[in-house]
């Protein structure tokens, strides 16, 4: 069933088993995304954690092996400046260049400030019921899980320097290492410099006499071994150091680190080891099309798409091709729940084989909730927009007269019409601008009210066409009466399609909506 899946993350399962299978039955095969503790998690650790969710999924319904994703935490970085968005900020800046674990929590809750953001992340993952393994980079230099690959590191230093050095500008060429020695002196791990590397004792000897920014090293010399957590290496050695360690085979990364992957694929060969199979993605962008920077708090997090719109809806949005730039703004929101429940309708219906290769089918395992329900986030912003009323209770008595199934899928229904109210009072209602109808407009409506009002009794899927008739019987494109009409009624341009509108809200709501627009 699962070897003719057309989606994305079962093509990637099939690419990571033509690069590293046939997996033996009892093969645990590890699949890792990296999260930086310097600030909270954000989307692109939300999103970065789901793809790879969904194509450990696939690969484990595909071959039925064993899988695992590892969530590493590089919390042995340093720190080069204070975050902007952080209390206490005083306790974090005389501690600026030593490792995330070894500076006090700004919070004041825990052991250190990259213990805060871990358990952050972690609660954050859990919440979202990711299955993962959390590791800490402190604790794998500390616990001995690099030790073997970091003495192969010191046995092939220089042709790992010559690898790196390569792609370096020529002043930073001469002092560059891949070790990172941590000062026993000042605990500063930026303000360091490798001497000299013996690759046979696997020590180095170090001085830490360098700055960045303000800050200068303490001038302390010596000779260390590079097991035990007494070194950390650079970033892109860090990666091929994890993938070695641990036996990743598989690893996704932003489209700024293509150049990254492939040289921390030739370092992970050098050591020994097939670098993971891999996929890279594009980066999500604001409304201006700019990237989104958490640093400075630009664009859609994943705490406010919730407050307005279900995240499961969100999930759908990730998932839709990956090598895609995605833009988050609020106005995308009513679009992309209304797809997602679409999706929902339409999955029942889908064949068997087919259905891989919708996206509901990766948020949910196989199994998403059935939901065939007319109401949508838009049918009930209109109706929203339509009554001006944020009375649960009122909504729900005329979503129940526009579809009778709406009471099977109350938990849906309920969640969606609290999002909308949200969504409108603050999106929509402060942007409304009811415009009277003028001498111009004036005629069309009054034909259009009595043409309602005999109307009345009748089916309200018959009536989709009366604006139409209206417009062409007066010589007007039915375009501009219909951008009138909801300017009118709604205070906005645009709005739904008539004859839905008039079966949300009934032909006795839309005569008074009229009447009112007419007084």
């Amino acid at each position: 069933m699962f070897d003719n899946a057309k989606s994305w993350p079962f093509s990637e399962a099939a690419a990571l088993q033509k690069e590293h299978g046939p997996f033996s039955e009892d093969a645990l095969v590890r699949f890792e995304t990296g999260f930086g503790p310097s600030g909270l998690p954000h989307i692109g650790t939300f999103s970065e954690v789901a793809r790879t969710t969904w194509v450990m999924n696939a690969f484990k319904a595909q071959t039925g092996r064993n899988a695992e994703l590892i969530a590493f935490s590089d919390d042995m970085d340093g720190l080069r400046k204070v975050p902007l968005n952080i209390p206490n900020p005083e306790l974090v800046a005389p501690h600026l260049g030593k490792p995330l674990s070894s500076i006090p929590d700004p919070f004041g809750c825990c052991e250190s400030y990259s213990a805060h953001m871990n358990n952050k992340l972690c609660a954050f993952l859990d919440a979202f019921g990711f299955a993962y393994r959390f590791q800490s980079s402190t604790a794998a230099y500390r616990g001995g899980d690099f030790d073997e690959g970091l003495r192969k590191i010191a046995a092939k230093h220089d042709a790992i320097r010559d690898l790196i050095t390569a792609t370096l500008r020529e002043e930073n060429r001469e002092t560059w290492s891949p070790f990172m020695p941590v000062c026993p002196n000042c605990g500063r791990v930026y303000t360091t410099r490798v001497v000299r590397c013996d690759g046979e004792a696997a020590t180095v000897d170090y001085a830490c006499d360098g700055t960045f920014g303000a800050v200068t090293g303490c001038g302390h010399t010596g000779t260390m071994p590079v097991t035990g957590g007494h070194v950390k290496v650079g970033w892109k050695v860090d990666w091929a150091l994890r993938w070695y360690s641990y036996g990743i085979h598989y690893e996704m990364y932003g489209k700024d680190l293509i150049e990254s992957a492939r040289l921390s694929a030739r370092i992970c060969t050098l050591l020994g080891k097939k670098p993971p199979a891999g996929l890279f993605y594009e980066m999500f962008l604001d409304e201006n099309g700019e990237k989104i920077s958490k640093s400075v708090g630009k664009g859609l997090t994943v705490d406010t798409w919730m407050e307005y719109a279900p995240v499961e809806s969100l999930l759908y949005y990730i998932f839709q091709n990956p090598r895609k730039a995605k833009r988050l703004f609020f106005g995308m929101i009513p679009k992309v729940v209304d797809d997602y429940i679409d999706e929902l309708r339409k999955f029942p219906n889908a064949a068997p084989e087919a259905r891989p290769d919708l996206a509901v089918w990766h948020l949910f395992s196989g199994k998403p909730p059935a939901y065939d329900c007319a109401v949508s986030f838009s049918t009930v912003n209109n109706l929203v927009s339509a009554l001006g009323a944020d009375d649960r209770d009122l909504l729900l008595s005329y979503l129940r007269q526009y579809d009778a199934r709406t009471d099977a899928h109350m938990a849906t229904v309920e969640d969606l019409i609290g999002k909308s109210l949200a969504f409108y009072r603050d999106f929509i209602l402060p942007s409304k601008v009811y415009v009277k109808p003028d001498a111009t407009w004036r005629p069309l409506f009054e034909d259009l009210l009595a043409g309602l009002r005999k109307a009345e009794g009748q089916p309200t899927d018959q009536l989709h066409a009366l604006p139409f008739d209206i417009a062409k019987a007066h010589g007007v494109e039915p375009p501009a009466f219909f951008t009138a009409f909801y300017q009118a009624l709604l205070g906005q341009e645009r709005g739904p399609r008539f004859g839905s509108f008039v079966q949300l809200v009934g032909v006795s709501t839309m005569i008074s909506m009229l009447e009112k627009a007419l007084a």
